[in-house]
């Protein structure tokens, strides 16, 4: 059987639940019997385990507390046993506890009531919310004693062996690793590109969510969203300081720099006086610190009033 565009988990679910089907119920209750035996007999490991610690321990205090103490060295060496063996107890007893945090919220009666409904449409079943990841392990086990995978030249070969002694042939092209499967505007491409010059990746998604360019899924944007969209494009990260390894500054760096408040300073750039590199809404202004350095000294040499660096304005970008 050959396949295209899916992953190999999706053909072996589709495959899995059409055998399954019929068998839907049985499947769901072999899961819940093969996941409560395995939990029963790992505590039974413990218990047995926790068990001839502790026996240990009262048979090395027994011994310890029959010595006569003035035999130093026997009396010493006998402690150490008792100790070790109440490390033991605390070692057990500390695999316990991490084993019963490891495992996940028991089913109730009712999810497992309702789980069982379920079974007769496997499907439904399989995507519950009460079916876990253990769950569907148990189910893929019960129906599957191997799979053999082979890639050649673009495709993935798998070979299921059912428990049945049957098998399956699946065959279908693998999915190109690394890159940006949805589809994307150029134009967002490419200030993306711009932005991850001058801003980190969270500020980056706040500016794409602010000027309304979803995703290629149509999502919003996050820092991870930004972050997997940057790698397949070889669009680096941003480093901190690196505007300033270019020579570039803020609008805030250039306004201190030639003496004027940051209204004064845009309003130069408006004007031409000033060159600045502004890429969206939002995005900070940019400008070339040697840009800014020649634009204070000609209004010093012109004799040009600073205005009160005491002033507060509202910048509108």
């Amino acid at each position: 059987m050959e396949t295209g565009g899916i992953s190999a988990d999706q053909a072996i679910t589709a495959e899995v639940l059409g055998v399954l089907k019929p068998l839907g119920v049985d499947a769901a209750v072999r899961a819940f019997e093969a996941q409560s035996a395995e939990t029963s007999a790992t505590r039974r490991q413990f218990n047995l385990a926790l068990a001839q610690a502790r026996h240990e321990a009262a048979h090395a205090r027994r011994q310890y507390d029959s010595v006569d103490p003035t035999n130093r060295l026997v009396a010493g060496e006998l402690e150490r046993r008792w100790n070790t063996a109440l490390e033991e107890i605390h070692r057990v007893e500390g695999e316990i506890s991490a084993l019963e945090a490891k495992q996940p919220r028991p089913l109730s009666e009712k999810e497992q009531q309702h789980l069982m409904t379920l079974g007769a449409d496997l499907e439904r079943a399989w995507s519950h919310a009460a079916a876990g990841i253990a769950t569907r392990k148990w189910i893929l086990r019960a129906a599957l004693h191997e799979i053999i995978v082979r890639i050649d030249e673009g495709f993935v070969e798998m070979v299921l062996h059912w428990q049945s002694r049957d098998h399956t042939m699946l065959k279908f092209k693998t999915k190109p690793s690394g890159r940006y499967r949805c589809s994307i505007p150029e134009d967002t491409l490419t200030l993306v590109r711009q932005l991850a010059r001058q801003i980190p990746d969270p500020q980056i998604a706040k500016l794409l969510n602010r000027a309304g360019k979803p995703t290629g899924r149509g999502n919003g944007w996050t820092d991870a969203r930004v972050r997997s969209f940057r790698s397949p494009h070889e669009i680096p990260v941003y480093q901190e300081g690196e505007r300033e390894a270019r020579g570039e500054i803020t609008l805030e760096a250039a306004a201190k720099i030639i003496g004027v408040c940051e209204m004064t300073a845009l309003r130069m750039i408006q004007r031409g006086e000033l060159k600045g590199q502004h890429i969206c809404k939002g995005a900070p202004w940019i400008i070339k610190a040697e840009d800014a350095i020649t634009l204070s000294a000609s209004r010093r040499s012109n004799g040009s009033l600073t205005s009160n660096p005491q002033k507060k304005s509202i910048i509108f970008q």
